[in-house]
């Protein structure tokens, strides 16, 4: 049964589409970080690594734009979900729980392994004065292989949202 374009409600439409926005600019930004930064960073010296990534991690960390978009991004998600559940619209709050899902275990990644590794490049002090550059090799491998599963699981969760919003104008004509 087909929900009336009454039965769509303003609200559901904003919640899913701040949703898919917000989503699309986190999937953007790990993968800009994929394609761009820590290549044009690896092919650098070390000192200007750490540097940079001192310098991008204080930018990220500063930004209460980043915050609200990276918190933002779950939490319209979620609630998303629940709306369409609520609504009846079963199909539609499956593609977006299952997007949720995914940008929690992205949120999961960052806090575990990207954000630790961040904070030990910080406490490391000034490149300038540093004679281990051991955490280089980290951010190498570890940051950048868990920041490639962070790009896969935002571009999923996007296609998920992007398919909850096709069957949500299907369901809402």
């Amino acid at each position: 049964m087909r929900s009336s374009p009454a039965g769509r409600g303003k609200a559901a439409t904003a919640l899913l589409l701040v949703s898919t926005i917000l989503m699309g600019l986190m999937a953007g930004l790990f993968f800009a970080f994929d394609v761009s930064v820590m290549p044009g960073l690896a092919a650098g010296d070390e000192r200007t690594y750490v540097t940079a990534m001192q310098n991008f991690n204080a930018a990220i960390d500063g930004n209460g734009l980043f915050g609200m978009a990276f918190v933002l991004a779950l939490l319209a998600s979620a609630a998303s979900a629940i709306v369409e559940f609520r609504k009846g619209r079963r199909t539609v709050a499956i593609w977006v729980g299952a997007a949720t899902v995914a940008y929690f275990l992205v949120l999961m990644i960052t806090f575990s392994v990207n954000i630790p590794l961040n904070n030990e490049l910080a406490d490391a002090g000034d490149a300038a004065k540093l004679t281990d550059f051991s955490i280089v090799d980290k951010f190498k491998s570890t940051w950048v292989s868990t920041n490639i599963v962070r790009t896969l699981l935002c571009t999923a969760a996007l296609t998920a949202l992007s398919r909850a919003l096709v069957l949500y104008g299907r369901a809402t004509r």
